[in-house]
């Protein structure tokens, strides 16, 4: 490996690791973090460039924040980068969500994160807003694609599922293009903690299968995760029992990193250490596959005209859904006067500085506490 490679190498397991660490508030949040430091901060990638790579990661199954960070590790450190990119975003959470699980099958409580996340959430806010003013006016090309952005976030807030917005994105911005190309030339063409199962009555192969298939063909959010989960967990094989899969998903939202490691939880709840290890590699594993797959299809697209007007308009629409989250986000997170003062406050330090995120959000977690400490 060249001197230049080995850095490459190395700056993407330490921004990853960094941001497995920091990085709160969900897949919107994380694309928002990712942005300030790929786009703002470090130029890896330009706008243009940074849109593309998110929606053609919602193109397939798997967590879409943690599949955009093993691409944007294979573009800055090839194969090397595409797996530590992943590991290294994945790996802090896994770790935190272990100890909490531990816990939790210890004595049937996880650590209180409420005064924490009451700082971090506004925080996050801010984050994900300056992320969408400067994303909007790179999807937003044309007229059309902006109408259309809208459009995502009015269905979204309307309670339409998120696959088929950006179906219909990709399909009539692809569409349009079709026939404004034929209009123009017609004749040139057409186109509390409950029982948990012990390790031992667990068939550890067959957990880690269970996840693998997970992985492969789960599109959506954490809570189209939850109901894989029950499905699976719950009703078919009896291994956990509702209210424990709700702790699980719950633990997987309030820690940083992928909300997929709600897998980690749910492993350790049926199946202790291994167990926790193996449902973790199950349900990551096909995002590096696909990753690897994704690669190729996008440079393809874009050399098409046509394609490329798909892929712009599946830019527009999870664009209009990371929007649409925000708005029910900003509900849960500014809730009284001391939130709005944070929000407002790390926004316009995002704004006027070159200030990392990363110390945003610590200083959100200092604020929750203290206001927890001084009994607000």
């Amino acid at each position: 490996m060249t001197a230049d490679g080995a850095r490459r190498t190395r700056e993407v397991a330490l921004l990853f690791l960094r941001l497995g660490v920091t990085a709160f508030g969900g897949p919107a949040g994380h694309i928002a973090m990712m942005h300030d430091e790929l786009v703002r901060r470090r130029r890896w990638v330009s706008n243009d460039q940074f849109v593309d790579l998110v929606g053609a990661t919602n193109l397939i199954p798997g967590p879409n924040s943690t599949e955009l960070a093993i691409y944007v590790g294979w573009d800055r450190a090839r194969g090397r980068g595409l797996v530590l990119a992943g590991v290294c975003f994945i790996l802090p959470a896994a770790l935190m969500v272990g100890v909490l699980a531990w816990s939790y099958v210890e004595y049937g409580q996880t650590p209180a994160l409420e005064g924490i996340l009451y700082g971090i959430k506004p925080v996050v806010i801010a984050i994900v807003v300056q992320a969408l003013l400067k994303l909007v006016p790179t999807v937003a090309k044309t007229r059309a694609l902006a109408v259309l952005a809208a459009l995502a976030v009015a269905a979204y807030l309307a309670g339409i599922n998120e696959l088929v917005l950006l179906a219909a994105g990709g399909i009539l911005a692809g569409g349009w293009r079709v026939l404004r190309t034929v209009r123009a030339d017609r004749l040139s063409s057409w186109l509390p903690i409950g029982a948990f199962v012990p390790a031992a009555d667990v068939e550890l192969g067959r957990l880690f299968l269970t996840f693998l298939k997970i992985g492969a063909v789960l599109y959506g959010s954490g809570y189209v995760l939850l109901a894989f989960l029950q499905g699976e967990l719950v009703d078919r094989l009896g291994w956990l029992t509702s209210e424990q899969l709700l702790d699980a998903v719950s633990i997987g939202q309030v820690t940083p990193g992928p909300v997929f490691t709600t897998a980690t939880f749910v492993g350790y709840v049926i199946g202790g250490f291994w167990g926790a290890v193996l449902a973790t590699i199950g349900i990551f594993l096909p995002s590096f596959l696909f990753v690897a797959l994704l690669i190729r299809l996008v440079s393809w697209m874009r050399s098409s005209a046509t394609l490329g007007a798909v892929l712009d308009g599946i830019n527009a629409a999870a664009v209009g859904l990371m929007a649409g989250v925000s708005v029910q986000l900003v509900g849960d997170a500014i809730i009284d006067p001391l939130t709005v003062a944070v929000a407002v406050g790390a926004g316009l330090l995002l704004w006027r500085t070159q200030l990392n995120s990363a110390w945003l959000i610590t200083g959100g977690a200092a604020i929750g506490l203290v206001n927890t400490w001084l009994g607000g």
